[in-house]
């Protein structure tokens, strides 16, 4: 693929928000139990959704359907979360641009509805993503790894950076 469709993604990604973006390759994601764990035992998002554990992919599923493709773009937001309109709309351009496999993962819990509506299915199918967390990526070590800055936020003080991925191929 022309190096000049990379940068055109990640132009795209800017142009809808997000601070930066790399490309990385899909098999340096690293998932991990331990993750979904953490969801499970720790986040008040734990089965408050459709996109959180135990209705998101697991770590192996997570881990098959990275391998399943070639290139993937983590997006970093800053400290502010781009929120799943903005990444469901960089996914349908890039699907627009002839990539018929890209799908995005968002950051944290749904925030597109107040309550989600479980027993009637998603009320924004288009734009609801899993987290990459509760998919079991380890967010930390994957940032880390693609040379992005992510550090544990220890006071109310301390601005998050917040990690988005998105597949192409």
């Amino acid at each position: 693929m022309a190096k000049s469709r990379w940068k055109e993604i990640e132009d795209l990604i800017r142009a809808r928000g997000a601070e930066s973006a790399r490309k990385i390759d899909p098999r340096q994601v690293e998932t991990a139990e331990w993750v979904r764990m953490k969801c499970r035992f720790g986040c008040g998002g734990y089965d408050s959704c459709l996109t959180c554990p135990p209705h998101s992919p697991t770590p192996q599923e997570t881990r098959r359907l990275l391998d399943g493709y070639t290139v993937g773009f983590l997006i970093h937001w800053g400290s502010k979360s781009g929120g799943r309109e903005a990444l469901a709309a960089i996914e349908r351009d890039v699907f627009l641009m002839g990539f018929h496999k890209a799908f995005a993962m968002a950051s944290g819990p749904c925030e597109l509805c107040d309550e989600c509506a479980f027993e009637e299915g998603c009320r924004h199918p288009y734009e609801a993503r899993p987290s990459m967390e509760a998919c079991g990526i380890d967010v930390f070590k994957t940032a880390r790894d693609a040379g992005f800055p992510i550090e544990v936020v220890r006071t109310r003080r301390q601005k998050p950076n917040f990690y988005s991925l998105l597949l192409v191929e």
